[in-house]
C-alpha cells in the first residue's frame, strides 16, 4: 500500500477512540498517525544508520590516507564551509524548488557520492585530493538537503503535531547512531571501509524512493490565505502582518531573521549552549578521567547514560503542542545549573545521578527550539531561516570546540563546566530582566520587508 494512501475506516475510528475527549491528543507518537510520517521516518532510520556507518569510519579513512590528524580536521573543515558560507543560498533554492523533487534529488546525489567514494577505496584509487573534493561536494548538497528533508518531515503533519514529528526524528536519529555505529564495525571487519560508504550510498537511494509516495496532511486550521497557521509562541506578542517577497531571494531570510526578536534570541541562547554546554564528549570525558580518577570505561557509562537521557527526552518532548523560546531559554537555564552542579561533583555516581536530566534537558530543549524554528515563519520563507540557521549552527559548531579547549586549557574540566554553565545562566538571566523592561520578543512593525521564517 503506497505511504500516501488514506487510512481505512477502522483506523480512522481507533485514532478517534484514543483522542481526549476535549480532540487534543498529547500522546508523544501521535505524528506517526500519518502513514507517510511512517514511511519517512522508516526511511531516516535507514539513512542515519547508514550516515553513522559512514561517519564511524570517516576519520579512518583520512587518517589511513594520509597519517595526519590536521590533514583530518581539515577535511571536516571543507566539509562543513558550504554551510557556513551557503547556508542562506541552500535555503532559498529550498523556497524557489519544489520541495519533494528538492529532497529526492538531494539524497539521490548524495547516494552517488557516497558510491563514488566506495569504488575509489575499493579499487585503491583514493587520495586526499579527491577525498577533499568529495567532501566538499557533499558539504554543499548539504545546504539544500537539510532544510528540504527537515520541512518535508514537517508537511507530512498538521502544524499542532510538528513537536511530534521532530521528536520522533531525534528519537529515530539516536536509534540510528547506535544500529550504525554497530554495523560499521562489522561492516568494515569482513568487508573493508568501501563496505561502509557503499552502504549508505543505499541508504539514501532508500529514502530517495519513498519520497515520491509521501503525501503532506491536510491542514487542520486554514487562516484567511488558505495556509495553516503555525501553532503561536505566546511569548512573542502580537504579530503584524509584513509583505511576504515573491522572489525567494537570499537576503529575505536573513532580513526576517534579524527583524524577529524571538528567533535572535533563540539562537543566542542556543549558540551559548552549544559552545560552553553541550560538548559533553569533551568536558566530562576530561572530567571522569582526570579529576574523578576514573578511565575509558567509566567516561563509556556516562556516554550510554547521556544516549538514555537523549532517548527519554524525545519522548517527554512528543508530548509538547506549542512551545516557545522562553520555554527553551528556561530548559538551557535549568541544563546549565545541572552542569554547574556535574562540574563540582565529588564522585563518579553524583556525576552519573546529574548527567540523565542534562541528557533530558538538553533533548526536550532541542525539540522546542526547532519547533519554534520551523513553524515561526510562513512557508514561502522558512527554507531561507533555515538555511540562515544552518550558517549559524556551522559558524559555532566550528568556533565552539576550540574556544571550549582553551577554557578548559586554564580552568581544567570542573571550571570549564562551572564557568560554562554560569554564561549560560546569567546570559539567560539578563534577556529575562531585558524582556521585562522593554519589548524584547514583540514583533517588528510593520515596515519589516517580508514575514518570518523557520
Amino acid at each position: 500500500m503506497p505511504p500516501g494512501r488514506r487510512p481505512t475506516a477502522a483506523v480512522r475510528s481507533l485514532v478517534a477512540r484514543r483522542r481526549p475527549a476535549g480532540g487534543e491528543d498529547r500522546a508523544p507518537w501521535r505524528s506517526l498517525r500519518y502513514r507517510g510520517m511512517r514511511w519517512w521516518s522508516a526511511a531516516n532510520l535507514v539513512s542515519n544508520a547508514g550516515t553513522w556507518m559512514q561517519l564511524t569510519v570517516q576519520n579512518l579513512l583520512v587518517l589511513q590516507v594520509t597519517g595526519s590528524a590536521t590533514a583530518t580536521g581539515l577535511s571536516l573543515a571543507v566539509q562543513a564551509a558550504p554551510g557556513l558560507l551557503l547556508g542562506a543560498a541552500g535555503g532559498a533554492a529550498v523556497d524557489r524548488w519544489p520541495r519533494k523533487a528538492t529532497a529526492a534529488v538531494s539524497q539521490a546525489v548524495l547516494g552517488l557520492v557516497a558510491f563514488t567514494t566506495a569504488a575509489l577505496v575499493a579499487f585503491d584509487q583514493i587520495n586526499y585530493g579527491s577525498l577533499m573534493v568529495l567532501a566538499a561536494v557533499t558539504g554543499l548538497i548539504a545546504t539544500v538537503d537539510g532544510p528540504a528533508c527537515a520541512l518535508l518531515g514537517n508537511d507530512l503533519v498538521p502544524a499542532e503535531d510538528v513537536p511530534s514529528a521532530i521528536a520522533v526524528g531525534s528519537l529515530v536519529h539516536s536509534v540510528g547512531r547506535l544500529g550504525g555505529t554497530a554495523l560499521a564495525g562489522l561492516a568494515v571487519g569482513f568487508l573493508g571501509m568501501q563496505a561502509a560508504y557503499a552502504a549508505n550510498g543505499l541508504s539514501f537511494l532508500f529514502v530517495a524512493a519513498v519520497i515520491p509516495f509521501l503525501r503532506p496532511a491536510r491542514a487542520t486550521s486554514p487562516g484567511p490565505s488558505g495556509r495553516a497557521h503555525a501553532p503561536s509562541d505566546p511569548s512573542a506578542g502580537p504579530v503584524s502582518a509584513p509583505e511576504v517577497s515573491i522572489g525567494p531571494r537570499t537576503r529575505d531570510g536573513l532580513r526576517f531573521f534579524l527583524s524577529r526578536p524571538r528567533l535572535v534570541a533563540l539562537t543566542a541562547v542556543t549558540g551559548l549552549s552549544a559552545v560552553f554546554g553541550r560538548n559533553y564528549g569533551l568536558t566530562l570525558a576530561v572530567l571522569v578521567t582526570g579529576p574523578l580518577g576514573a578511565g575509558a570505561a567509566a567516561f563509556g557509562t556516562v556516554s550510554s547514560v547521556l544516549a538514555a537521557g537523549g532517548i527519554l527526552g524525545a519522548v517527554l518532548a512528543a508530548r509538547l503542542r506549542a512551545p516557545s523560546v522562553t520555554l527553551v531559554a528556561a530548559l538551557a537555564a535549568t541544563g546549565a545549573l545541572l552542569q554547574v552542579f556535574a562540574g563540582l561533583s565529588p564522585t563518579l555516581a553524583v556525576l552519573l545521578a546529574l548527567v540523565l536530566p542534562m541528557a533530558v534537558v538538553e533533548s526536550v530543549s532541542d525539540t522546542a527550539g526547532n519547533t519554534v524554528l520551523q513553524t515561526d515563519p510562513p512557508a514561502a520563507l522558512r527554507g531561507r531561516v533555515l538555511g540562515v540557521w544552518r550558517s549559524a549552527g556551522t559558524l559555532w559548531g566550528l568556533a565552539g570546540p576550540p574556544l571550549l579547549g582553551l577554557l578548559l586549557e586554564v580552568a581544567g574540566a570542573r571550571g570549564a563546566l562551572v564557568i560554562g554553565g554560569l554564561i549560560i545562566v546569567g546570559a539567560v538571566g539578563a534577556g529575562g530582566v531585558l524582556r521585562v523592561r522593554g519589548p524584547v520578543g514583540r514583533a517588528a512593525p510593520a515596515s519589516a520587508p517580508c514575514r518570518s521564517p523557520a
